[in-house]
């Protein structure tokens, strides 16, 4: 089904949904970044308002009842609802993320079919070979910053694990490829242009790898995310296009680079509640799950989600029209008192015998994984911030220099000022 652009919510004067004051809200959302939503909601005391970003009116929700509002399976489209700069640089056309209905059903279970607890496995064991190679060089240099180095581990694991091979992969280039398309996805100007400009010059390599593959000049290992997205058919029973099939190998490998920011934020909760090294030093699986679900909750990671409506429904008795423009609040939520005790404190303990409902914890998306829009590697980001603060916690031997550690909230995607440095003694190997 097509999506008007034009259409809107509908929302009748007296049913009282707010509406900021002003008359476009773009400066403001982009001086404020993450807690733009939230603020507002706190202001209207309401968790879902109006206003104008761009010139056009979206709608804002936030909270636990808006994320099972949202991520209701096809309820909303992504196709319209993110700027087009921001879907370039992080899916791009054709992806299984644009898609809806049974093609989207179809393009994602062939991308979950990539993230069994046995590819799981193996990126963990493939990415410690990479920590511990990468760390064996650390004393030499005496200083390194953690998430330049953390970029380079997951971008030469993530090839690996992929069927790449080593002749295929520029290191530098590639990581700095795949780091400028992250970092542009949320700004304007400079750093949005850089990472187009560097994305055109990955699709032409992975487009490259895909046709070598179909031409029978390359064989990845069977299963390998390579060998699987290069012989996929769609629906249609056709082989995917080279462009889309170059863009859905660029987004196994891309958000698997942009797991450094979990790594190093939590890097740096363990250097601010040193309490809990021993715990992650020793193991304890159930302290190093709880760490980094909370490092998932607490730090900023996605600010919002965008979704247009597809077909009308009624929600808190508002109607929502076809095409509305949603935008859902994931930092906010994640910071959600109702759901969130002390939701400003960082607390690895409330995550002891968590449950997860499926709609709380969003820092990645809500609800299912096959039929909704969720992040199809949620599981494997845990697995790779646990078995990364377990290395830095156990083998490496090194102290935090005084530097700026703080995170600006108004930077979309947020890092820790200085990328934290650390002063490297020797590896414990």
């Amino acid at each position: 089904m097509s999506v008007s652009q034009n259409q809107s919510l509908h929302v009748p004067v007296q049913q009282g949904v707010p509406a900021t004051s002003a008359v476009d809200s773009t400066l403001a959302f982009l001086r404020e970044g993450y807690p733009f939503i939230g603020r507002r909601c706190a202001e209207l005391n309401s968790d879902i308002f109006t206003t104008r970003l761009m010139g056009r009116r979206v709608v804002c929700t936030s909270g636990p009842e808006a994320a099972r509002m949202f991520w209701q399976p096809g309820r909303f489209t992504r196709r319209g609802a993110l700027p087009p700069t921001t879907l370039m640089l992080l899916q791009d056309r054709g992806s299984a993320e644009t898609l809806d209905g049974e093609d989207h059903r179809h393009r994602k279970a062939m991308m979950m079919s990539l993230q069994t607890p046995a590819d799981r496995a193996r990126m963990v064991t493939i990415a410690l070979e990479e920590w511990r190679a990468r760390v064996s060089l650390w004393p030499a240099q005496r200083q390194v910053t953690l998430f330049d180095e953390t970029e380079a581990v997951l971008c030469a694991a993530a090839c690996r694990w992929a069927g790449i091979p080593p002749a295929g992969i520029d290191l530098p280039r590639l990581t700095a490829e795949f780091s400028a398309m992250i970092d542009g996805a949320g700004s304007v100007l400079r750093r949005t242009v850089q990472g187009l400009l560097m994305r055109r010059r990955t699709e032409a390599w992975a487009g490259g790898l895909i046709e070598a593959v179909r031409a029978g000049q390359m064989t990845p290992a069977p299963g390998s995310p390579l060998a699987v997205i290069a012989r996929h058919r769609d629906r249609d029973e056709r082989p995917l296009p080279l462009e889309i099939a170059a863009n859905e190998l660029i987004n196994v490998l891309r958000p698997t680079v942009a797991v450094a920011r979990y790594i190093v934020f939590g890097a740096q909760a363990l250097h601010e509640f040193p309490e809990w090294r021993p715990r992650l030093a020793s193991g304890d699986e159930a302290a190093l799950t709880s760490f980094a679900q909370e490092v998932r909750r607490f730090y900023p990671f996605f600010p919002a989600v965008g979704g247009r409506v597809l077909e009308p429904f009624e929600w808190r008795e508002l109607h929502f029209d076809e095409g509305t423009w949603v935008l859902f609040d994931m930092h906010g939520t994640n910071h959600d008192a109702r759901l969130w005790p002390e939701p400003q404190r960082f607390r690895p303990e409330r995550f002891t015998g968590w449950q997860s409902d499926g709609f709380d914890l969003v820092a990645q998306g809500a609800g299912d994984y096959l039929t909704g829009h969720r992040c199809p590697g949620e599981a494997m980001t845990v697995d790779l911030v646990k078995s990364a603060l377990h290395l830095l916690a156990s083998e490496v031997v090194y102290t935090v220099p005084r530097q700026d550690l703080s995170i600006d909230l108004s930077r979309m995607p947020a890092l820790p000022a200085s990328r934290f440095r650390i002063d490297v003694a020797a590896p414990v190997l």
